[in-house]
């Protein structure tokens, strides 16, 4: 291709990277009557797009990556209930693109709005990235199955390897596939459910509350004075866009009596940690993660200074609600024995790691292995919400919770911010893209050739025609060593 050609292609560098990169391996895995698929990734948003293409590179084919959503527009969070205006996490951070940097958002980037352009940004914006991903998807050769739920699955009986029964929704109608393994990169509430505090049941039951994972119709909160309970990022970024939307008042209410500040995972994000993470003591590891939540997350800056430019918005430091009711249509909250009237109430209180909330996994929840299983938490780093998360392989697999009574979960791969006490990242971040989807991938490869070992066996030792014979040479060689070889 031109010079000229090249640069009124944007795509031209990635094309190019793909074409060195050569094509990719072909699938190595043996078909077995019955099994429809090697690999079902649930999820099609970026850790599950990092996925597809990782396997595809090695060679791992019969993948099929499943979403909920209807259709890509709907799909993931970044253009549905993600609020921020930028990511979070530094820009040039490894994401689905691996090692092919030339498929990364900043070679992306860089193709359509220059090098001063992507300099001159700090983090990526939220749009730009989702933007980003459709690209990676279409570039790679990423296919997504919308209108595709899991509903539930289980171990299959019978056949020539072991595998599991998935029961799907596609578009409404039953289906049922199978498949060897089973990725989960569904997002935050992929290990339990969005949390939301009991004396805000019946206001959510009547629409007048709403968790941040939820879909908000902002524009209707225009006039209302709303409440914000909690003080992480999403917090923010829920009471931005209130605000923005034309919210007469927001008061947010935080627990502590200071907001979280202290970035302490900053500590520990170098590669020597992070990429070893899973070797670390367990007491280690619980230390880190106890840690952090007892700190608390800390919401960026920009999104802090974001509410702060609004005269009505209105913060509550450790002010923790002591009650709700509905009166009148609208909430009564009891704070301090002082009583607040809200129109709306947005709950920013994070997400469970219990299993059996989470209708996917409530039939495996008793048989998984959770920290509170393996390890006695200290006393004063007790924390029944992150003893309660799965504690995971080094694939990032479920164990079983009692050895010999469900081998099979060894085939259930998590990848969502359930696995946080195991692996120190909150799983489906961009942080954790570039060390532990590859974990995820060798161990299903080694997982996928072991359980075939017979066949792979019977491939690799059987005959190989030689590429030519002892003409070919014959007259080159030395007369001494002919007369040898002869005799």
């Amino acid at each position: 291709m031109s010079s000229s050609s090249s640069s009124s292609n944007p795509d031209h560098a990635a094309q190019e990277a793909l074409r060195l990169l050569g094509p990719a391996p072909a699938n190595w895995v043996p078909a077995h009557a019955g099994i429809d698929h090697n690999v079902v990734v649930v999820g099609g948003g970026q850790t599950g797009s990092a996925f597809a293409f990782a396997l595809q590179r090695a060679g791992v084919g019969g993948v099929s990556v499943i979403d909920a959503a209807a259709d890509a527009s709907q799909a993931g969070v970044w253009r549905a209930r993600a609020r921020m205006h930028k990511l979070r996490t530094l820009k040039n951070l490894v994401g689905p693109e691996g090692p092919v940097t030339a498929l990364g958002f900043q070679a992306w980037y860089e193709s359509r709005h220059g090098q001063a352009a992507y300099g001159a940004i700090d983090r990526i914006a939220r749009t730009a990235w989702a933007e980003y991903l459709d690209w990676f998807r279409s570039i790679t050769g990423t296919a997504v199955r919308y209108g595709t739920r899991l509903i539930r699955f289980e171990p299959a009986e019978g056949g020539a390897v072991p595998h599991l029964r998935l029961h799907l929704e596609v578009n409404g109608e039953p289906r049922t596939e199978t498949a060897r393994k089973l990725i989960f990169a569904n997002g935050v509430a992929g290990s339990g459910a969005p949390f939301i505090p009991d004396l805000l049941a019946t206001a959510v039951s009547r629409g007048l509350a709403a968790h941040t994972g939820h879909a908000i119709d902002f524009a209707a909160l225009a006039g209302k004075t709303v409440a914000v309970i909690g003080a992480a990022a999403s917090a923010f970024d829920a009471a931005a866009v209130a605000l923005e939307s034309g919210a007469a008042a927001v008061h947010l209410f935080a627990r502590r009596n200071r907001l979280a500040a202290t970035p302490v995972a900053r500590v520990r994000s170098y590669p020597g940690f992070y990429d070893n993470y899973l070797a670390l003591p367990d007491a280690t590891r619980w230390h880190h993660a106890a840690r952090y939540r007892r700190l608390g997350t800390t919401p960026p800056l920009d999104s802090v200074e974001r509410v702060l430019k609004f005269p009505n918005f209105h913060l509550h430091l450790a002010a923790p609600w002591q009650g709700a009711e509905v009166q009148g249509g609208k909430i009564v909250a009891l704070v301090h024995d002082e009583r607040f009237h809200f129109d709306f109430a947005i709950a920013a209180t994070g997400y469970t790691h219990e299993l059996s909330q989470h209708p996917e996994l409530a039939g495996i929840a008793d048989l998984v292995l959770r920290w509170r299983d393996r390890f006695e938490q200290p006393a004063h780093e007790r924390d029944d919400e992150l003893g309660a998360a799965p504690y995971l392989g080094a694939g990032l697999e479920y164990l079983e919770k009692t050895p010999g009574t469900a081998p099979w979960l060894r085939d259930i791969h998590t990848y969502n911010p359930g696995g946080f006490a195991s692996t120190g990242l909150p799983l489906g971040d961009v942080p954790s893209i570039r060390g532990y989807v590859p974990a995820v991938v060798r161990r299903i490869s080694e997982d996928l050739l072991l359980t075939d070992l017979a066949l792979h066996e019977e491939r690799t030792r059987a005959e190989v025609p030689p590429d030519f014979d002892e003409s070919l040479y014959a007259g080159a060689i030395w007369q001494a060593d002919a007369r040898r070889l002869a005799a």
